[in-house]
Formats: C-alpha cells, structure tokens, sequence
C-alpha cells in the first residue's frame, strides 16, 4: 500500500469552473450525499464515511477543493465564497439536490449554498464547521497563522499540525494519510493554492446563517483543537440553524475519519429523517 491510495482515485471526474477544475468521484446508489472536505485535506478524508453511506443505501459524491488533491492550482483565488460557487456547479452538473456534508472550511461554503440556493441542498451536515469568524483570534494571531503558512514552509507546517488536528484517536491509517497529504502540498503550484486558501474568512457563512432552512446536524469532536471549547461551538451552531448536534468521543477536527463507526451511525441517523433519504 502507498500513499498513491489516496490520491488520483479510479473514477476520477473532473468537473470544469471558471479558472480550473474540480475533482470529484461518484459511487453508489440512491439520495444523494455530497462530502467536501476541509482545507489541506483531500476527498480521500472521507475514505472511511463514503463506503458506509454507500452500504446505506446512498450515491456518494466525494470532491477536492479547487487547489487541492486531484482538483487544479490554477485558480485565481481559494476561500468560502469560491468553495461555495464550486459545490453549486457541481451539483448542477449532477442535476440532483443533495445533503451537503462539510468539514471544517467547507463547512462555511455549504452554508452559503444553503442559503443563497435552497432548492439544491436538502440538508446541511457539519463536521468541526467553522461557520463565522472567532471571537478569540486577533489580527495579530491571523498574520502569524498567514506567515506560518507562506508557500516555502506551507506543507512542512502542515505535516507537523496534523497531529494535533487528529487530537484524541487517530486514524488506523493516520501515518499514510498524512505523508499523502503533504506529498500532495508538494507538488507545484499546490502549496501556494494552500496557503491562499488559509487567509479566507468566514464572514460570508455567518451572514448566511439567518437565511438557512434547510435541516442540520452539527457533528463534533470532544477534542477539536480548532475551538476552545467544542461542545459549546457546536451547540451554539445547532440552535443558529435550528438543528441538533453531536459530540464524538476522543475525536478532534476530523471525526470521520477518526471514529468513523460513531460519525457514520450519527449522520445515517440524521439522513434518515430526511424525506426521501428515508
């Protein structure tokens, strides 16, 4: 097994947005689920979730953000606002609405859609969602955050925060994955599309918020290193959205990959009180 796993998967779609192409890969059969994961992270983070909403009974869409994975690095610009622009095209092109599963970043784009185009999202699963811009984060730890992560040392620092990302279990694949995520940083012209996607804000997906009807389930880790103190966040997500959420044990900021057994029983629950994904 090499890290060439989880990269350029069999099956590979690539849908064309203005200033690039996204990747994108379908299996199953069914309602349709569609997972984006967050930023410096590729599609393959949802390598445990997607099979087992597949066994579920649905058809999995799995995509790379715009400058990550299998998707291209020659956008002009990386952020919420453009992730949301890619979800819509591509769930356009699938001509299909779906239950929109964001992780982290793209959490905040999946809010967007939901807000700007309800007929294409029947519903909202958030995982470790950052969804407005923190209260605790000053400007002078935002430019640090932006040094840390200029292009020359981007995926270094990256390799080395992944750890703490992972807080509590990781994954039983965890030493893999993260030698192909930074394999991926490598390549050229992908860590600057990174460390571009970094300095987006979450301004957007908080004015949004207001405007989202569609059903929601806030999903968790008790040990997210991203906010001080989870259960709260995602609590306070869950009533903004007028939705539930769910803490997952010894888990940080990538429960589905972490304790994929928990995450994938929670969000199946979920999907099943959706309409037709019943």
């Amino acid at each position: 097994m090499t890290h060439q796993r989880f990269l350029s998967q069999p099956g590979t779609l690539q849908l064309t947005v203005p200033g690039g192409t996204v990747a994108y890969d379908l299996q199953g059969a069914g309602p349709l689920v569609l997972l984006v994961p967050g930023m410096g992270e590729l599609r393959s983070s949802y390598r445990f979730l997607a099979p087992a909403l597949v066994d579920a009974g649905y058809r999995v869409a799995t995509v790379d953000l715009r400058g990550h994975g299998d998707s291209s690095a020659s956008f002009g610009s990386y952020g919420d606002v453009e992730t949301a622009s890619d979800i819509t095209m591509l769930l356009r092109e699938l001509a299909v609405p779906a239950v929109v599963v964001g992780n982290s970043m793209a959490a905040g784009a999946a809010v967007i859609v939901a807000a700007e185009h309800p007929a294409l999202v029947e519903g909202l699963v958030l995982i470790g969602p950052f969804v407005r811009d923190p209260s605790s984060v000053g400007a002078l730890q935002r430019l640090l955050f932006r040094v840390m992560m200029a292009r020359p040392w981007a995926a270094s620092v990256w390799n080395a925060y992944l750890p703490k990302l992972h807080a509590g279990r990781k994954p039983m694949d965890f030493p893999e994955y993260r030698r192909a995520v930074v394999a991926a940083l490598r390549r050229p012209g992908y860590a600057q599309a990174f460390s571009l996607t970094t300095r987006t804000d979450h301004v957007r997906a908080g004015e949004s918020l207001a405007a989202v009807q569609a059903p929601t389930l806030v999903v968790m880790g008790d040990k997210d290193p991203d906010f001080p103190d989870p259960q709260a966040e995602a609590t306070w997500i869950g009533d903004a959205l007028g939705g539930s959420s769910v803490m997952i044990g010894d888990a940080g900021h990538y429960p589905q990959s972490q304790q994929p057994e928990q995450t994938s029983t929670a969000i199946v629950g979920f999907l099943r009180t959706l309409g037709r994904h019943a």
